[in-house]
C-alpha cells in the first residue's frame, strides 16, 4: 500500500503530532465519522495535550505550524475552502501564521549567486540580515549597484526556501496519501472532494514557488493599479528576477498588521478602508483580477497615503459570465425580486435543473429579506457570505475554486476595513464602482458588446467553411471511385455527452451583491 517507506514514517509524524493537538479526529466532529473512525478518534485522546476549551481550527492551525512551512502553506490554502467547515472552525483555522524562523544569511547568498551566475555584491551595494520570513522564502533589504559602481534605488529581495520544492513535494505525498484515505474510509467527506482539492492545491503551491510567475502576477497588477488609480503595486527589477529570486522597489510605510496603523487619525483610517475595498471590487469588476490574499501583512500605508499591495503569490480571476452573474444577482437583489434570481441561476445551469426554482427562491428570500431595513454597518458581507454557503449543499450546487477565493478575499478586506474603522459603511464604499459596473453591465454596451462577441464569431466560422466544403469533396470524390466503403464502416452507439456541471458557489461571487443591494434599499427606498 505504501509505495514509498520515507511517505510512510513522515505520515506517522504528521499523525502523531495531529494526535498531540487532538486534530486528527476532533472530539466536536466525531459524530460525523464512521464508528472505527471515531474509536481511533477517542484513543487518540489520550495522548493529546489539548486544553478542552481551545477552538478545533486552532488546534489544528498550531498543529500544522509545529508540522513546518509547507504544511503552513497547505493550511492557508485549506483556510480558503469556506465551504468545508463550520464557521467556528474556520475562524480558528484562519489564525495560521506565514512566519517562521528565517534560514541563514550564507544560505540566501549562495542562493542569490547561483541565480545571477556572479556573487551578489556584483549587482547590489548591500544587502541586509532577513526583514520577513515566511513559510516559502524570506525577505532582504538591498540596495542596487548602477553601472557605474554608485548606489541605486532600494530593494526588497525575495529568495525561496533551500530546499522548498523538494520538502513540498514530499509533504504533499503525504497529504495526498491522507486524502485518499479519508475518502476511502470516511464517506461522509466525499461530497467535500478532498483529493481533487489536494490536487488543486498542488497547483496552487506550484505556481507560488516560481517567482517568475508572481513577478508576472505583480506586472499584471501594476496595470490595473495605473488604470483605477486606487492602489500601487512596487515597481519590478525584471532583469533580477529568476525561478527562486524576486526583486521589488522597497516600500517604506506602515504595514496594516501593524497596531501602529489604529494611531491614525480615524478620517485617515475611513478613507483607507474605502480604499481597500475600493481597490479590491474595482480589480474584480472591471479586469476581473483581483490580489487572492488581501490580508493586513500584504498591504502597506505609504508616507504619501498611498494604500500598496504586495505578495502576488496567488490572484483570483473571473470570467465575463461570472462577473455578468454577480452583476444581474446585484440587479435582482435590489428589486427584491428572488424568482427572478433564481431564474437566472437555473437558466445558467447553476442549479440543476430538478430542483424547484420556487424553493430556491424561498431560500434567496431567507438570506436577503434580513438585510432590508438595517444600516449598512450592521450588515457583515463575511456573515452573508457564510449563510450562503451554507444553501450550496442543498441545492447540489458545485465549487469553483475562483469564486471560493473571491469569498475569502472578500471576507479579509472587509475585515481589513472594519478593524480600520469599526463602524465602516460598506455600501458607501462600494457605491461608486458598483454602480459603475451594474451602467456597464445592463445598459446598452453590454448587448453591443455580445453582438460584436457574435460577430467575430461568425466571421471565424465563415473563414472556416471553404476548408470543410473541400472536406467534404474530397470524401465524395473517393467514395464514388470505391476508395472508402461505408458499409463496413465500424459501427458505435452514440452516447449523449455528460450534461457538464456547473460551478455552485456563485454565491462566493455574489455576495457582494446582495448585501450591499439590502443596504442600498434599506437606505434608499
Amino acid at each position: 500500500m505504501f509505495a514509498n517507506v520515507g511517505t510512510f514514517f513522515r505520515m506517522m509524524r504528521t499523525g502523531w503530532v495531529l494526535i498531540r493537538h487532538d486534530a486528527l479526529v476532533p472530539k466536536e466532529y466525531e459524530t460525523l465519522v464512521p464508528g472505527p473512525v471515531k474509536f481511533v478518534g477517542g484513543v487518540s485522546r489520550i495522548f493529546s495535550i489539548r486544553s478542552k476549551s481551545e477552538n478545533p481550527g486552532k488546534r489544528f492551525a498550531t498543529a500544522l505550524e509545529k508540522l513546518g512551512p509547507a504544511y503552513i502553506k497547505f493550511g492557508q490554502i485549506l483556510s480558503t475552502r469556506g465551504d468545508m467547515f463550520d464557521p467556528v472552525f474556520a475562524r480558528g483555522l484562519s489564525r495560521l501564521k506565514d512566519k517562521v524562523p528565517p534560514f541563514p544569511m550564507k544560505v540566501a547568498e549562495a542562493k542569490l549567486e547561483s541565480e545571477w551566475g556572479e556573487p551578489w555584491q556584483n549587482k547590489l551595494i548591500s544587502l541586509s540580515e532577513p526583514v520577513a520570513a515566511a513559510s516559502v522564502a524570506q525577505v532582504h533589504k538591498g540596495v542596487l549597484k548602477n553601472a557605474d559602481g554608485s548606489a541605486g534605488p532600494v530593494v526588497a529581495v525575495k529568495v525561496l526556501r533551500p530546499d522548498i520544492h523538494v520538502r513540498m513535494a514530499k509533504d504533499l505525498q503525504v497529504i495526498t496519501l491522507v486524502a485518499k484515505m479519508a475518502h476511502k474510509f470516511v464517506p461522509n467527506i466525499r461530497r467535500l472532494q478532498p483529493i481533487a482539492f489536494v490536487k488543486e492545491a498542488k497547483r496552487a503551491l506550484s505556481l507560488e514557488l516560481d517567482l517568475r510567475l508572481e513577478a508576472a502576477a505583480a506586472s499584471e497588477m501594476s496595470d490595473i493599479a495605473f488604470e483605477t488609480g486606487l492602489f500601487t503595486v512596487p515597481g519590478l527589477h525584471w532583469d533580477l528576477v529568476e525561478k527562486n529570486i524576486l526583486v521589488t522597489d522597497w516600500v517604506d510605510g506602515i504595514a496594516m498588521s501593524d497596531d501602529a496603523i489604529l494611531e491614525l487619525p480615524i478620517e485617515e483610517r475611513r478613507a483607507l478602508a474605502t480604499n481597500v475595498i475600493q481597490s479590491f471590487l474595482a480589480s474584480t469588476f472591471e479586469f476581473g483580477v483581483f490580489h487572492a490574499d488581501m490580508h493586513e501583512g500584504n498591504m502597506i500605508y505609504s508616507p504619501d497615503k498611498k494604500l500598496v499591495l504586495i505578495d502576488f503569490g496567488i490572484l483570483g480571476r473571473l470570467g465575463k459570465k461570472e462577473i455578468r452573474f454577480e452583476i444581474d444577482t446585484l440587479y435582482g437583489f435590489l428589486q427584491r425580486d428572488y424568482y427572478k434570481i433564481a431564474q437566472v441561476h437555473f437558466d445558467i445551469g447553476y442549479v440543476p435543473p430538478h430542483h424547484s426554482i420556487e424553493d430556491f427562491a424561498s431560500a434567496l428570500r431567507a438570506v436577503g429579506e434580513p438585510i432590508f431595513g438595517k444600516n449598512a454597518e450592521d450588515v457583515s458581507m463575511a456573515k452573508v457570505l457564510l449563510q450562503l454557503l451554507e444553501i450550496t449543499e442543498l441545492f447540489d450546487m458545485e465549487l469553483q475554486p475562483q469564486l471560493l477565493l473571491l469569498q475569502k478575499t472578500m471576507m479579509q478586506s472587509e475585515g481589513v476595513a472594519r478593524r480600520l474603522d469599526p463602524s465602516f459603511d460598506m455600501w458607501e464604499a462600494s457605491r461608486a464602482i458598483v454602480e459603475k459596473a451594474a451602467r456597464e453591465e445592463l445598459g446598452p454596451q453590454r448587448y453591443i458588446g455580445d453582438f460584436l462577441t457574435d460577430l467575430t464569431r461568425l466571421q471565424k466560422s465563415m473563414s472556416q467553411i471553404p476548408d470543410a466544403m473541400d472536406n467534404i469533396t474530397e470524401l465524395s470524390r473517393a467514395w464514388v471511385n470505391g476508395e472508402i466503403d461505408l458499409s463496413t464502416a465500424p459501427q458505435s452507439e452514440a452516447k449523449p455527452a455528460d450534461r457538464k456541471k456547473m460551478p455552485g458557489v456563485v454565491y462566493a461571487a455574489a455576495g457582494a451583491a446582495i448585501a450591499l443591494g439590502g443596504v442600498w434599499a434599506a437606505n434608499n427606498l
